[in-house]
Formats: C-alpha cells, structure tokens, sequence
C-alpha cells in the first residue's frame, strides 16, 4: 500500500484542497457553507490560517463544513511543521471529528466527501510522521467513501475530485503492490482519473483545484508539457495573493527542470505575517542556488531552514546539500565532512531526497569518490536545474574513461544523455542513455531505471510504441535503488497511456 502513496515528495492530492474558495451549493441543515465559512475557506487556501480560525469560532461547531475546515487547519499546521510534539497533541482528532460527522444528514452529499476528505487529510499527516500502514488504511476508507457517494448521487462533482486522484494513484501502482490493491477492493486506472479530474473541473466551486490536481499529476506521474506550464503560469498571475499556488508552482517547476521560473515564483510570493510560515521554502531555496553553483547564498538558505524547521523529513538532504556546498566550493574536507556525517545521525528516510542523501552518505564515508566525481555532481546539479549550457560545460573536458568506477562511468553518460534530451536533441541523446543503462543492469545502479524511463519517453514521443513500452518495462524490472517509487509510478502510467 505505500505505493498508493508515493507518487512524490511532498505531494497529496488532499493537500491540493486549499484551493476552494468559491461558495458552493447547501444540502440540509448539516452542512451549510455560510458567508464566514466560504471566508475562512478563502483564508485558508492563501495560508491565512490565523484569520481562518477566527472566522470559524463564531460558526456552529455542529455544521459539517466547519468540522471539516477545523480539520483542515490541524491538516495545514501539520504538514506545514512537520512537528512531531503537535502530531502527538492533536493526533486523536481524526476520530474525534469522524465520529461528529456520522451524527449528521446522512442524505446529503457532503457527508461522505467530507468523512473522505478527513481521512484523506490524515492520511497525508500520518505519512509525513512516517505511519504508512494507517495511512494506507485511511486512502482505503476515503476510497470506498467516495465510491458508495457516486452510487448514491452520480452528478454531485465534488466527489469526482478526489475519487479521480484517487484512481490516477491507484493506476499507478508498481506492480509489486497491484495485487495488494486488488484484494483490498481498489480498482481504478490512470485515463479513468483524468475522466473523473475533468468533470470535476466542470463545476465552479472545484475547478481551479482539479486544475491544479492535474498539473500536478502530469509533473509527478505524467508528463508536464509546456501548455502545462502556461497554465500554471496563468493560474499563479491570475492569485497573487495565494501563497499555496506561489509554493506548488515553484515545486513543480523545480521538479521539471526549470529552476530560474521556480526562483522567480517564490521571489514574488506574497509575505507577511498574515500568513503561516513555510520553512521548507528555504530549502527549496537552498537548491536552486545550489544547482546555480551560488555555494554561499545556497548555505544561508540551508541554515535558515534547519533554524525554523522542527521535523525529521529533509535534515539528512538538508546536511548532504550543505556538504556539497563546502566540498564544491573546493573548501577543506575538515569543514566539508562533518555534515555528511550527519547525514547518518538525524532526521528519518521517508522521502526520496533523504534515501539519496543516507545513501550518498554511505557511500562517500566508506568508500570516498574518485578525483574527477566532482564534475559529474557539478554537471547533475546544473541539469537538473535546467541550466544545460554549465552542465555541458562541466562535462565536455571528459570522457568515460576517466572515470574509474563503474557507476561513475554510468552516470557521466546518464548525465549527458539527460542534458542532451533537456536540449531537444533526442537522437544524440539515445546512445549515451542506452550505455548508462547497459553499464547499471548488472548492479541495479539507480541509473539504469532513470535512462530506461527517460529512453521509454523519447520512444514514446517518435511514436514508437514498441521500443517504448520495453523501455518502460525494463525501468520496472529494476528491483533495489532509492528512487524506485517515483519511477515506477511514471512507467506504469506511462504504460497505461501507451
């Protein structure tokens, strides 16, 4: 079931619900959305959490609505800290609400969305605080309380919101996990979600979040073109004041590539004490100066974060980024070492970034790194970020053979396969990935899973259908790396779209 969850770091589909602002239509008398409501429910999607919860002490604690936005602020501050002390404290409060709401109008509506909505925003919570089987128990009971609400009311949108990001997610599963999917009752495929996201988008009230929704599973699961990028755009200039749409348009560009558009994003993001502090901002900060080779700038933004963070999730990135930081800088190892042997000490390995970075950790304590591994992180950083001209730069002095081992030797062509691909120019890009992918099959280096995806995308793209859909399987079969969820979410879909 933790794949059902995995689609990427920091991402929930629940956490997208912020966005709805709009007054939406009344069932009954237990689920009103009254004038104060809507506006705590437009606080809330610009992270106005204080303003929010004073509009919603002078509301009935007996409407639905306002049990559910109770809930939502508890969801906000939750994944907002990462706060293990505040999880402990309000950690009951699912149940508490739960059983509020089995008292209300059972023939409305709202009812079992919101009953999913809950045990979707705990699902979230509990996932960041590393519980991952209570999580996955809750995804289930959302999943069945939305369906049971599509029988009982087929053309009430709000369900299709969810539900459809529920059945992208479960199309989605590695295949390790599709058996376990199947016997718990969870059926669902990719083209079926986007079906469900697009309907939702017809009502209102839901579609500027279902937009959302998509975009951001075309970025994690999909593939993110570049009208989805305009959209995005359009969607940020057209809310200034949002800072939930200033952040996800930041993550999600700096998760394609483009890290100059996420900087511009966060730089012009609305500030102030009205809103409610985000400190995973400085760490995302903190790698696109990194990526920008700005080692300095990069350092104050890393410090800023560990400052104001109180989590588990991220240290061990945060420490390994400021070991790049110093050690780039050409600093000496005495200063540079010490936080890579933090890496292994602090914080837990529930997200990717910091798998890679306990990893990476491992590796360079035990083992060291040859003389010239310093390009190839230097070429990485700079890919990633987009910034293929420095990338290129970095690289083009070498050659395989001068690197000694053999994942290095697979990362210097994964590397220049990627940048050559970023650079629209496939065909040169296809050797240097296919030999990165025959040098990591007999080690299952992580490499040969990212090229044999990335192999299966330029196939797919010149139309051919067969090298593609073997690609994609081959990413699969990969069995042991670090990013094996995310690539296996993207495969699968991508198989499901073949």
């Amino acid at each position: 079931m933790k794949g059902l969850l995995a689609i990427a770091p920091g991402f929930s589909p629940v956490f997208l619900f912020v966005l709805m602002c709009i007054s939406v239509p009344t069932f009954g008398q237990d689920f009103v959305w009254t004038s104060g409501l809507q506006q705590a429910y437009a606080d809330l999607q610009k992270l106005k959490v204080q303003a929010a919860q004073q509009q919603l002490a002078a509301e009935s604690s007996q409407n639905g609505i306002r049990i559910f936005l109770d809930d939502y602020v508890d969801m906000l501050t939750l994944v907002s800290s990462d706060d293990n002390a505040t999880f402990e404290n309000i950690g009951d409060r699912e149940e508490e609400r739960l059983d509020m709401l089995k008292k209300l109008d059972n023939n409305s509506p709202w009812k079992r969305v919101i009953q999913a909505e809950i045990r979707l925003h705990w699902a979230f919570v509990k996932l960041k605080f590393g519980k991952e089987i209570s999580a996955s128990w809750d995804v289930i009971r959302a999943f069945k309380l939305l369906t049971e609400n599509q029988k009982r009311f087929p053309n009430f949108l709000p369900t299709y919101k969810s539900l459809g990001t529920l059945h992208v997610m479960i199309g989605s599963v590695p295949d390790n996990y599709v058996w376990v999917a199947n016997l718990l009752g969870l059926h669902g495929s990719i083209g079926q979600g986007q079906q469900e996201l697009e309907r939702a988008q017809q009502d209102p009230t839901f579609r500027l979040e279902a937009q959302l929704i998509e975009l951001m599973i075309n970025a994690y699961v999909l593939k993110f073109s570049d009208s989805d990028g305009q959209t995005l755009q359009r969607l940020v200039s057209e809310n200034p004041d949002n800072l939930l749409l200033y952040f996800f348009g930041a993550t999600i560009e700096l998760k394609n590539g483009h890290s100059e558009l996420a900087l511009r994003y966060l730089s012009n993001r609305p500030t102030g004490r009205a809103y409610y502090p985000l400190p995973v901002i400085e760490n995302i900060l903190g790698d696109i100066y990194l990526q920008k080779g700005e080692y300095a700038t990069s350092i104050t933004h890393f410090h800023r974060f560990l400052a104001a963070y109180k989590g588990e999730n991220f240290l061990k990135d945060s420490y390994y980024k400021l070991f790049l930081c110093h050690w780039l800088a050409n600093e000496p190892e005495t200063k540079s070492r010490p936080f890579l042997q933090k890496v292994s000490t602090i914080g837990r390995t529930t997200v990717e970034s910091d798998k890679a970075a306990q990893k990476f950790a491992e590796a360079y304590l035990n083992k060291g790194v040859s003389a010239n591994y310093k390009v190839l992180m230097r070429a990485r950083l700079a890919s990633d970020g987009g910034f293929t001209d420095s990338a290129l730069a970095y690289l083009r002095p070498y050659t395989e053979a001068k690197f000694p081992l053999v994942a290095e030797k697979a990362e210097y062509n994964y590397r220049l396969g990627r940048i050559y691909q970023r650079r629209d120019a496939p065909d040169v890009a296809i050797p240097y990935l296919s030999r990165a992918l025959t040098l990591s099959e007999p080690d299952q280096l992580s490499f040969g899973a990212t090229a044999a995806l990335q192999l299966g995308y330029i196939y797919q793209q010149k139309k051919d259908r067969t090298r593609a859909r073997s690609f994609f399987q081959k990413a699969l079969s990969f069995k042991r790396h670090e990013y094996k969820n995310s690539v296996d979410n993207k495969a699968r879909a991508a198989l499901s779209s073949l």
